[in-house]
């Protein structure tokens, strides 16, 4: 018999997964070995050539290695969860993914946790045996993590020479142009929606403000820029079918709509990461004159300083309010904006949506004086925190913790008896698989026992993890206790409490439209006072 790393169960469910990146369909070369289909054929082959039970496919092409939310894997993971399958089989290690650290971890970590066996065909790699090839899959898997930071450097560099030269680069061209057919790096004007920019210059160079514009684009039914970059009807992404006031600004302020090329305004934070930053003005690529302009640059410039006039300046270091990004809005599920009124010298809570336009509504308005409400705030979560403590019974609340331990070592204990019990199904699996190889045993009687066995196992480790799960909710429910009780005596004794300890014991505070507060706490029993 084999030195096996995993306990080998009687028969496999096979998953195969198949990877094809953007990269790979650009590289002619490789395109008959990389393809789909390739793939599919060459797994299935392996499949049937070892007699595995195949129970299905997990595909993603078009998706990057080094990035590991990709539906197929996704589905992929979620039914080894749900031991769908517990052999995954993949032509080579790229194919799985190219950073080294998270495809180590499923090699080394996710797969034999759950009790799957993992195959690499071009590799030799198999966790299930002690072999040489497995040892050199830390090498590989390394090198394939270093490919895809060398070709990111070379795509980039690719990129940086476009944008010097003025090429569009980008994903969606700015509203209210379209790529040239004939050059896709040369941007048009968009018949539909070039209109559109014409005219919320054309208004805002006449001294009409951004909440008209807006309101006018809106009560035309006039697409918004976000509506447009939604390809798919049917997608979940979100997106605003209504004009804002915030999206108006951006357009009015888009130096692409004088004729000049404006890029790099965002970078990613790493090759391996969909995170981007905004870089500074100063970074940016900007050539002149690189297509048709949709905005003259008197009217770009003098609309600039109208737009600058209109915006307010927010001191982002002011020291916040006690309450401040707790309190949200009933109506739209915003929080709530607390704002300093410098001519009456008081502070004030509002929705921040209603206020932004308040004609067109879009929510209800929530005008309080902070401070007042700040008072009545502090008032009655003090006065909840002291019926609390006036109901807790000190020799109750020992017992109740006492009969919980009592409850998780009960738990411990049937635990480690059903333990045993998988060790034995376990034992009786590899013994019987062995008589199966030996010929001790028929095909029939095989297949009989194991299944009936295997059916045993799985309720055994179904048991086991639901009891895992009651022992760790009553931890955490004895020492949420105690933490909680603690915060609530410190509160009362506290007579100005800060925003963190605070932020201990609320979850949110909402308001509706007719300034009725609801305080959710995240001591639960205190929601029921």
């Amino acid at each position: 018999m084999y030195n096996t790393l995993l306990q080998m169960p009687s028969y496999y469910k096979a998953g195969i997964y198949i990877r094809l990146s953007e990269a790979d369909e650009g590289k002619s070369y490789e395109s008959d070995s990389e393809s789909v289909l390739n793939q599919r054929n060459m797994l299935m082959n392996y499949v049937k050539e070892k007699g595995f039970i195949f129970v299905g496919e997990y595909v993603d092409d078009g998706y990057s290695g080094t990035d590991f939310e990709r539906p197929g894997f996704e589905k992929l993971i979620e039914d080894v969860k749900n031991k769908v399958i517990n052999l995954v089989i993949v032509k080579d290690l790229s194919r799985l993914g190219r950073d080294h650290i998270m495809t180590g971890y499923y090699m080394e970590r996710f797969f034999p946790e759950n009790g799957v066996r993992f195959i690499s065909m071009q590799e030799g790699y198999d966790n299930a045996f002690n072999q040489a090839s497995n040892d050199s899959s830390t090498f590989i898997i390394a090198c394939n993590d270093y490919y895809s930071k060398q070709n990111s450097v070379k795509i980039r560099n690719v990129l940086n020479d476009k944008r010097r030269n003025g090429k569009f680069i980008g994903s969606m061209p700015s509203y209210g142009y379209l790529r040239d057919p004939d050059d896709k790096g040369h941007l048009i004007p968009n018949p539909e929606y070039a209109p559109v920019v014409k005219k919320i210059f054309e208004m805002a160079s006449n001294g009409e403000g951004v909440s008209n514009i807006t309101s006018y684009l809106n009560d035309n039914k006039i697409k918004t820029p976000s509506s447009l970059k939604r390809k798919n009807p049917n997608s979940k992404s979100k997106y605003n079918p209504m004009w804002t006031i915030s999206s108006v600004k951006k357009i009015l302020r888009n130096q692409m709509y004088v004729g000049d090329m404006v890029q790099s305004v965002q970078t990613k934070v790493s090759y391996k990461s969909k995170k981007k930053k905004t870089l500074p003005k100063s970074n940016w690529d900007i050539v002149k004159n690189t297509h048709e302009a949709l905005v003259d640059r008197i009217t770009f410039e003098r609309v600039q300083n109208n737009v600058k006039r209109t915006v307010r300046t927010v001191n982002t270091n002011r020291e916040k309010r006690l309450f401040e990004n707790l309190i949200f809005c009933k109506e739209c599920g915003n929080t709530l904006t607390v704002s300093y009124r410098k001519n009456h010298n008081y502070w004030t809570v509002n929705c921040n949506r209603y206020s932004r336009d308040p004609r067109r509504r879009m929510c209800e308005p929530h005008f309080i004086p902070y401070g007042k409400l700040e008072e009545a705030l502090l008032n009655t979560i003090k006065n909840t925190c002291k019926e609390y403590l006036k109901m807790i019974n000190v020799n109750d609340l020992a017992s109740q913790i006492n009969n919980k331990n009592k409850r998780e070592n009960m738990i411990h204990s049937q635990i480690k008896q059903l333990e045993t019990k998988e060790k034995e199904y376990i034992n009786k699996l590899d013994m019987l698989y062995e008589d199966k190889f030996k010929s001790l045993v028929s095909e029939e009687t095989y297949k009989r026992i194991a299944n009936e066995t295997e059916s045993l196992l799985n309720r055994i480790r179904g048991q086991i993890n639901t009891l895992k799960n009651d022992g760790k909710i009553l931890k955490n429910k004895t020492s949420e206790s105690k933490e909680y009780e603690e915060k609530i005596k410190m509160l009362i004794d506290i007579d100005s409490p800060t925003r963190e300890f605070l932020q201990t014991i609320i979850e949110k505070i909402i308001i509706d439209k007719d300034k009725n507060i609801e305080i959710i706490y995240k001591f639960s029993i205190l929601n029921s006072l």
